[in-house]
């Protein structure tokens, strides 16, 4: 992540010397981990296009809280969803990276009801309208969206799971239904973050409040022990994002 660094350090320098914020393209959870680790010299924050994003773009500058970010949100959908193949969020990549449009200059594509909500770079988004006119054999339209609609996002569900501790692989394993051994893999893969960091510590315990991001498996809230079972294993309550 060297070159991460560097290109972290450059931005907020340009920033700070320079009187105005800048942005970095879109970072994924190992930057965005990278970045939380570092100690600049100027604030940062991070916007994906809608709360929760795991994919962000970061604004580095004095007034960043308050920027103004260069993202865009595309809806593409089939031209007739009568006709249309069942679409993924791999087959809308497919067709994205298809365009010769870097991996950077996407964000997090949502999809819901077999349209894909794409955040993207401002400056891309008049390519991607103009150019991608079909998802695998799904002939589609692409119009821009202030916002993501309602109920497209999953409503996360609070749940209560008891589990032996608190460690995080006993709660990631607990959470995901892996085996302890699968739940380590995940933490020796850098697979696990906590609060946007990496995490690689199994034993470690979270906080209330903690994000867990599992890469490939979701994300949930710890919220805590509740309380005791029968057999004297911890009650502990979660929001998961499915």
């Amino acid at each position: 992540m060297e070159n991460a660094e560097k290109r972290f350090a450059e931005l907020s320098e340009r920033a700070r010397d320079r009187c105005y914020t800048t942005f970095s393209e879109f970072l994924n959870m190992d930057e965005i981990s990278t970045l939380a680790s570092l100690r600049l010299n100027i604030g940062y924050s991070l916007w994906g296009g809608y709360d929760g994003a795991e994919r962000c773009v970061a604004a580095f500058g004095q007034d960043c809280d308050h920027a103004t970010f260069p993202v865009c949100i595309i809806t593409v959908k089939p031209k007739s969803k009568k006709f249309s193949e069942k679409l993924t969020h791999r087959d809308f990549l497919g067709s994205l990276m298809g365009l010769g449009i870097k991996r950077e200059m996407i964000g997090d594509i949502v999809v819901s009801d077999n349209t894909g909500y794409v955040m993207c770079l401002d400056k891309i988004s008049k390519y991607i309208i103009q150019n991608l006119v079909s998802v695998r054999r799904t002939t589609v339209c692409c119009e821009l969206a202030d916002a993501l609609p309602e109920n497209t996002l999953r409503v996360p569900e609070e749940s209560r799971i008891a589990v032996a501790s608190e460690r995080l692989d006993v709660l990631v394993s607990a959470i995901y239904r892996l085996s302890r051994n699968e739940a380590k893999e995940y933490f020796l893969s850098h697979c696990v973050f906590v609060n946007s960091r990496i995490c690689e510590n199994l034993s470690y315990i979270p906080k209330t409040g903690d994000v867990i991001s599992v890469r490939g498996s979701g994300r949930f809230i710890y919220n805590g022990v509740t309380g005791k079972t029968r057999k004297n294993r911890l009650m502990i309550s979660a929001i998961i994002y499915k």
